[in-house]
């Protein structure tokens, strides 16, 4: 079971692997938005081929996949609103616009981001199916992006070195837990609840791109960004089809 959150913690490192480049380097604003439509295009294609497709081989059963869409849909977009509402709706920002915002949103933001991946790890990694590895990579890659762009916006917003990486550890270590949670509540799930809680995370995260970060990968990067996140895509298929 523990090994679970080591898998959820370890695809999540890439968020500390992140700000850590993002401090030593100077990254240009164009390149973060590049560098995030890449990671848009990973996490498209991990829904499609390694969420959606599993959760349709997982159960014959249709409502569970729609109603599961909807849910993870409709859970991050009412999380994703009330944290706006308290000043975290620029946490990816490259820019610096997250001064103006409330410390304590950015990392909830930030959070919310990651838990339906994490857990959906904790849920597959052990059943031996493709979604398993090639899911985790897919993870592990489009995580970063999400980190450089986010570190570049805080040091420009006045973040203390010490207190982006504590946030970006502690996020990585939420992760895990996450992994364990999915682990520990849904291993020994009927198919249908699998297919649901699999098509949740799915509904989360492309509620999540299309909020929050594709958005912010086309004002920095201008659409060049279109070319880039289908590279991200064909990156994610090639896991897919070589696991």
């Amino acid at each position: 079971m523990w090994a679970s959150f080591g898998w959820g913690t370890l695809a999540a490192s890439t968020l500390v692997i992140g700000a850590v480049l993002a401090l030593v380097f100077d990254i240009s604003v164009r390149w973060i938005g590049m560098i995030m439509a890449f990671g848009a295009g990973v996490l498209i294609s991990a829904v499609a081929f390694d969420l959606v497709e599993e959760a349709t081989n997982t159960t014959s059963a249709t409502w569970p996949i729609y109603v599961g869409m909807f849910a993870g849909c409709g859970v991050f977009f009412g999380g994703d609103w009330l944290i706006d509402r308290s000043g975290g709706g620029h946490r990816k920002d490259p820019t610096g616009a997250q001064k103006d915002g409330s410390a304590l949103a950015i990392v909830l933001g930030s959070v919310l981001d990651g838990i339906p991946e994490s857990m959906v790890i904790g849920l597959t990694i052990f059943e031996g199916g493709k979604v398993g590895a090639a899911y985790l990579i897919a993870v592990f890659i489009s995580n970063l992006p999400e980190s450089i762009s986010s570190t570049s916006g805080l040091v420009l917003g006045g973040w203390k070195t010490s207190r982006i990486l504590w946030m970006w550890i502690g996020i990585a270590l939420i992760s895990g837990l996450a992994s364990l949670a999915g682990y520990g509540l849904f291993q020994h799930s009927s198919p249908s609840v699998v297919a649901f809680v699999l098509t949740f995370a799915a509904g989360a995260i492309l509620t999540m791109l299309a909020d929050t970060m594709m958005p912010e990968a086309y004002q920095h990067g201008g659409k060049l960004v279109g070319v880039v996140t289908t590279l991200g895509f064909a990156t994610a298929l090639l896991i897919h089809t070589l696991d």
